[in-house]
């Protein structure tokens, strides 16, 4: 009895230390979690309210805000950076708490646990401890303005400035520690004599997927800040990042995720640095200037067009160094591998280009530039449109290796040297692409009535594509699969019929019919899949090894 109360007193006295450390670490975390305020000298902005002086039309001041016929949301804001911020907020309000709810959503549905939840939060509380030392002091103060309408019901998450300036790592933070990459976004230019009129024309698609409603709300914002050059890009609610965008002087920016290794701990997210890019910088050398002064905890690539310079590069940057990407034409072609010999044969990079996609839709990207001869806006729109393989081979309708992979957030075309950008609308890339002209924009003396801002005569239309069969039973396919993500019973059959030349569609069906003892049947379809063009070396390992698995059981 004494030894064995002995043991328990050992016992109770190593838990209590047990106990006594988690406590410490969690208080550590909840404290070095703890992002503060920035200190803001001129609050006279708070009191402002926005005013609806049309139908559909709110303002303050010369600040608009309103939602186009295109189904495309249009907001322009001006003044210092927390008195844009905070008009930024109060104009689009509804937005920045939708977008909240919809990112919400997308995570509980990835990470279902609580308990695994709120590690999750203490953990990016952890990771982004240090991140204000490295965002300016003009974006945390935007930041911080935006946030006071940020909404009420995330607390236990953190507080409203915290979190919105943690959302705006998250695609960094998603992209190191999966090398998800985010899809596959896809970028390209032509000037000179590889354009129809000689000018610059520059095409991208930001596949950038959080779930189907995160793009519901696309915001095409105008700034005219109190420093810098006037700026356009395609955002969406409580967002200060530029991920795509042009400036007064006809600069561009567009990212494209690269493999990246794990990092340590936070730096500047990577739309941070092309918004300040994009803010001051009129020319190429500036561009590099700037991107080089950043540190980031993730690979990126940086296209940049410049309108003064009548060309495009690459700027490639890494946790560590940075490269230019010159390719000394007339043309330029960015997918999600670097090129610059400084990077080809990284370790990092070299496994992009063996087991992504990333080559192969690069191959495409230059087939399709090839075989139309001097591009046009027009010509640039129907490559981003494009979801064929290698030689117009069918792969099916959503494969990663295509251009147009039915889950881009928005699809954009400039021409820097007219000041002119054209913005894809609903559904992907299909619907028409909008078109709106700086110049025009940015000499607005504000908005009294509530009227379309985008330039109607240059719109191109939407591609026939989505009138057809094959639309529509993609549409019925991409709502199986969301059945089948949610646990609902389906056929299995009618999943692949549906999209019958999609590799995805049979490895769906196999994981199906495996996690419902159907091993033969799952057998058959992943069979099927690896006949078929994969995307990865990810996806096609998963196949081979659930084919061998479903033979096991089947024969057992």
């Amino acid at each position: 009895m004494l030894k064995k109360s002995k043991f328990l007193r050992r016992l109770l006295r190593v838990l209590a230390v047990i106990v006594l450390l988690f406590g410490l670490l969690f208080a550590y975390l909840v404290w070095v979690s703890d992002i503060p305020e920035p200190k803001i000298k001129d609050t006279a902005a708070l009191q402002l309210q926005r005013q609806q002086p049309d139908s559909g039309l709110y303002t303050i001041g010369n600040n608009w805000f309103r939602k186009s016929n295109s189904g495309l949301y249009e907001l322009y804001i001006k003044g210092a950076p927390f008195e844009r911020g905070v008009i930024n907020g109060k104009l689009s309000k509804e937005l920045v708490q939708l977008q909240e709810d919809y990112f919400s959503e997308q995570i509980n549905r990835m990470v279902p646990s609580n308990f695994y939840r709120h590690f999750l939060k203490y953990f990016i509380g952890w990771f982004n401890r240090k991140l204000p030392d490295y965002v300016a002091d003009e974006y945390k103060d935007e930041i911080f303005g935006i946030s006071r309408s940020a909404s009420d019901n995330y607390g236990y998450i953190g507080d409203k400035y915290q979190r919105i300036l943690n959302y705006h790592s998250a695609h960094d933070i998603g992209h190191a520690l999966q090398n998800l990459a985010l899809v596959g976004c896809t970028s390209f230019g032509t000037w000179g004599t590889a354009s129809a009129d000689s000018t610059m024309i520059i095409g991208r698609n930001f596949d950038f997927y959080v779930g189907d409603d995160f793009a519901k709300n696309k915001i095409v914002e105008f700034v005219n800040p109190s420093a810098g050059y006037k700026f356009m890009s395609v955002t969406w609610g409580g967002f200060i990042g530029v991920v795509s965008g042009m400036n007064e002087k006809g600069l561009t920016v567009t990212i494209n995720a690269a493999k990246s290794s794990v990092p340590s701990g936070a730096a500047t997210p990577v739309s941070l640095v092309a918004r300040e890019v994009i803010q001051y910088a009129k020319n190429i050398d500036e561009a590099i200037a700037i991107a080089r002064k950043r540190k980031m905890f993730v690979s990126e690539s940086f296209l940049v067009g410049s309108a003064a310079d009548n060309k495009a590069v690459i700027i490639e940057k890494t946790p560590d160094s940075l490269a230019v990407y010159d390719p000394r034409k007339n043309s330029i072609l960015c997918t999600n591998h670097f090129q610059s010999n400084a990077f080809w044969n990284s370790k990092p990079n070299k496994e992009m280009r063996e087991k992504s996609s990333s080559v192969y839709r690069y191959n495409r990207l230059n087939q399709l530039l090839s075989e139309n001869g001097k591009n046009s806006v027009q010509k640039t729109i129907n490559i981003l449109r494009d979801f064929r393989g290698m030689n117009n081979a069918d792969i099916g309708l959503g494969n990663e290796k295509a251009v147009n992979q039915f889950i881009a957030h928005h699809s954009i075309v400039f021409e820097p040297q007219k000041l002119l950008v054209w913005v894809s609308t609903a559904p992907w890339q299909l619907g028409p692409y909008v078109c709106y002209d700086l110049k025009k924009i940015f000499s607005l003396q504000g908005l009294s009535k509530n009227i379309e801002v985008n330039e109607s005569a240059l719109t191109i239309p939407a591609d026939s594509f989505i009138y057809t069969p094959a639309f529509k039973r993609f549409e019925q396919f991409r709502a199986l699969r969301a059945r089948v993500q949610n646990g609902e019973q389906i056929n299995p059959d009618s999943l692949v019929a549906d999209n019958p030349t999609f590799y995805n569609s049979y490895i769906l069906a196999g994981d199906y019919c495996f996690k419902n003892r159907l091993y033969s049947k799952a057998a058959q379809f992943y069979q099927k899949a690896l006949t078929l063009e994969i995307a990865n070396h990810g996806e096609r390992e998963h196949a081979e090894k659930m084919l061998k698995k479903a033979r096991e059981k089947t024969a057992g």
